[in-house]
């Protein structure tokens, strides 16, 4: 308890006079007694002044109410329930929107409906501590393809705190990882295998003496040098654009002109019929802001692929107009057998193919539609591919005006028709990012 200040003052007033009297007492003088008194009366005003309090004690005495179980595990975001004997006690917002709002009340091994989760909430629920092995994965709860990480933690006198992870987007990245490494892998390992095996059998001096064979082997060695070759000018192509995406371009480039480059270009390497690919540009359309190499590389990649699988002699419609907010909209259709509904949203990834026979027989890597997607998200635009099995496709690529800011990356979950009010088509709206 400390003194209020009248009674601080009344004590240095009787300890510096009892200071003093003491001096005087023991033949001191008038100055060395008038110091002591000083002296003593200051130490009793610090000696009873009050205790300093730090800013943790302060907070600590403060009367303010601390946050309950509930309204803390509320905040968080994954699923978390807390059980007593079984029974779900409390379940926050995210437990409730995954396993119900019927859940609070119920038998765990009912709310969480999973062989492994019963075996562990149990053991754990008797044993009252916490159970060695680490948190366990869970398939299907809530929707048959989620996975979640399950932790269960014991607290003391409420029960055990249960906590659900969701751990999809990482299997999903993890698997993407382990997909690319081995369709890498079986990409470069097949060509490998064939030159290797007709190295060898040009070894053998009857193979090699045959002019006939000899060129016939030699021209399958050269194009499956050929095919490694473009997989691995993709894989790098693919490299650069990924480690520039944070880059954003703003070089204005006039698509009309690229795009006759890009049509000459494959027209000495593809078709034979120049007037198969049909260009037609608006009059009003404004530059795009954007890296004219990996625009380039865009357009050979959808045209090409619109040559390559549309029917012999088809022709391939290349339009480019404004559309809305000072976007771009490039558009590329062909007339082909058109691709199934079910293989569209999948179209972008690497190494996926619709028919992967005949994509390899036309000299297709896999990573086509991979590197335009990549471009168009480095360039903050949108891709869009829409397809009618018997009638073609239709890929379309919208880019930011050079005379608009760059906006954020957009993206689109909907899918449309490629011609409205007709069934049995299908189209995706695929999101860069």
């Amino acid at each position: 308890m400390t003194a209020p200040p009248s009674s601080r003052i009344l004590l240095s007033i009787i300890a510096a006079c009892l200071g003093f009297l003491l001096s005087w007492l023991l033949g001191a003088g008038g100055e060395p007694a008038a110091l002591t008194a000083a002296i003593a009366a200051a130490g009793a005003w610090f000696a009873s002044r009050p205790p300093s309090v730090s800013p943790a004690q302060a907070a600590s005495s403060d009367d303010t109410p601390q946050p309950s179980l509930e309204e803390v595990m509320e905040a968080i975001d994954d699923p978390m329930l807390l059980v007593s004997g079984q029974l779900v006690t409390i379940a926050n917002s995210a437990a409730r929107a995954t396993l119900g709002d019927h859940i609070v009340g119920e038998d765990i091994r009912l709310a969480i409906r999973h062989p492994a989760a019963t075996d562990r909430l149990t053991l754990q629920a008797e044993s009252g501590d916490a159970v060695p092995g680490g948190p366990i994965e869970l398939i299907g709860i809530g929707q048959r393809d989620r996975r979640w990480e399950l932790n269960v933690h014991p607290i003391q006198g409420r029960g055990l705190l249960v906590r659900l992870a969701d751990r999809t987007g990482t299997h999903a990245a993890e698997q993407m990882r382990v997909d690319f490494v081995a369709n890498a892998s079986h990409e470069l390992r097949t060509p490998l295998a064939t030159l290797i095996g007709f190295v060898e059998t040009l070894e053998d001096g009857k193979a090699a003496e045959d002019p006939a064979t000899r060129g016939r082997f030699l021209k399958i060695m050269f194009g499956e040098a050929k095919r490694m070759q473009r997989l691995v000018d993709d894989l790098m192509s693919l490299s650069r654009i990924e480690a520039e995406k944070y880059s954003l371009p703003q070089t204005p480039i006039p698509l009309a002109p690229l795009i006759e480059e890009v049509r000459g270009a494959l027209h000495s390497g593809i078709v034979a019929d120049k007037d198969r690919v049909i260009v037609e540009i608006a009059p009003d359309v404004p530059p795009v802001a954007g890296d004219r190499a990996q625009l380039s590389q865009l357009l050979h990649n959808i045209i090409g692929n619109a040559l390559k699988y549309g029917r012999p002699g088809s022709p391939v419609q290349v339009s480019v107009k404004l559309a809305r907010d000072n976007m771009v909209k490039l558009a590329v259709r062909d007339e082909g057998e058109g691709i199934p509904a079910e293989h569209i949203p999948r179209l972008t990834e690497r190494f996926y193919r619709v028919d992967p026979g005949r994509s390899r027989s036309l000299g297709g890597t896999g990573l086509g539609l991979a590197i335009v997607k990549h471009i168009v998200e480095r360039h903050r635009g949108r891709l869009e591919i829409r397809s009618e099995v018997g009638r073609g496709t239709l890929v379309c690529v919208l880019l930011p005006a050079a005379t608009a800011p760059l906006p954020p990356a957009l993206s689109s979950k909907s899918h449309t028709n490629v011609t409205e009010g007709t069934p049995n088509r299908s189209s995706a709206h695929i999101d860069p990012a």
